[in-house]
């Protein structure tokens, strides 16, 4: 017995990518996944206990990442998975020629794997940095092992 040896193939931060709350204790403007997806909570509204039991909670939220409309009706005493959302700032440095952004942040790393957003945020950052010539900074967006670029702004000189 004593000769058995536990291997770990691998380890990380232990950092989740979703943690489970009650359902009753979610908030407009917070995060929940629902159909697997990560989203943001746009409207949610509680149902009067019924003749069984739970009250519902009805919530309406959209995909952070493509902005689907989804919905979930819920007990409002069981727990539902909230997404560990990180948004983080970074340099933008250069637009590859196959749309990819090459980003910088506050400590000198780079990371290069976020594309050119389709839409509007994906618009402005090509004018501002190709057409206008600016300096810009990027919001990108992590969740669920996804990550999208939310906002473009002009750099502080």
């Amino acid at each position: 017995m004593a000769d058995e040896h536990e291997t770990f193939e691998s380890a990380d931060a232990g950092a989740s990518a979703t943690y489970p709350m009650q359902c009753s204790a979610l908030r407009k403007n917070g995060h929940v996944v629902i159909k697997n997806r990560p989203c943001k909570i746009i409207d949610m509204s509680t149902s009067k206990t019924g003749k069984h039991g739970h009250a519902k909670v009805h919530l309406v939220a959209t995909d952070i990442f493509t902005g689907k409309k989804l919905e979930e009706l819920c007990p409002s005493t069981h727990n539902m998975d909230v997404p560990n959302v990180q948004r983080k700032e970074y340099q933008l440095l250069d637009v590859t020629d196959d749309d990819f952004l090459s980003l910088m942040d506050d400590n000198g790393s780079t990371k290069d794997d976020v594309k050119v957003p389709d839409g509007e945020v994906g618009e402005r950052i090509l004018k501002m940095f190709r057409d206008e010539e600016k300096d810009c900074n990027v919001t990108i967006l992590t969740a669920m092992g996804e990550q999208t670029c939310m906002e473009v702004k002009e750099a502080p000189k």
